[in-house]
């Protein structure tokens, strides 16, 4: 069953809201071996790399040529966003792995 419009706009808000990294960004991001350094891993890609590489894709892609599929992890990446920020740790978090994790993602907590 596919998504009801308002839901689709939903996601889209609040895909746009948690993913404050340009496309350019990200991949310049992902190519650092402090992106490749955090996340969970079965020894390969760790899953918060493979998601940014996916969220890449999804800025490249026109809104409404999205899938079923693509808005399920762009939901996905909103609720890993929420649930990790509340997870902040005390102090400066400039080069803490909370950060490269939230980073994979497409959210730097350090902009705006």
């Amino acid at each position: 069953m596919a998504p009801r419009e308002d839901d689709r706009d939903q996601t889209l808000e609040e895909f746009d809201a948690a993913v404050n990294m340009t496309a350019g960004q990200l991949e310049k991001w992902l190519e650092s071996d402090e992106s490749k350094s955090v996340g969970q891993s079965d020894g390969g890609e760790s899953v918060g790399h493979r998601s940014g590489r996916r969220i890449v894709e999804l800025l490249h892609t026109n809104k409404s040529d999205l899938s079923d599929d693509d808005l399920a992890h762009m939901r996905k990446v909103t609720g890993y966003v929420h649930r990790h920020l509340k997870q902040r740790p005390d102090g400066d978090i400039t080069g803490t792995r909370w950060r490269y994790s939230l980073m994979n993602w497409g959210h730097d907590p350090k902009e705006p």
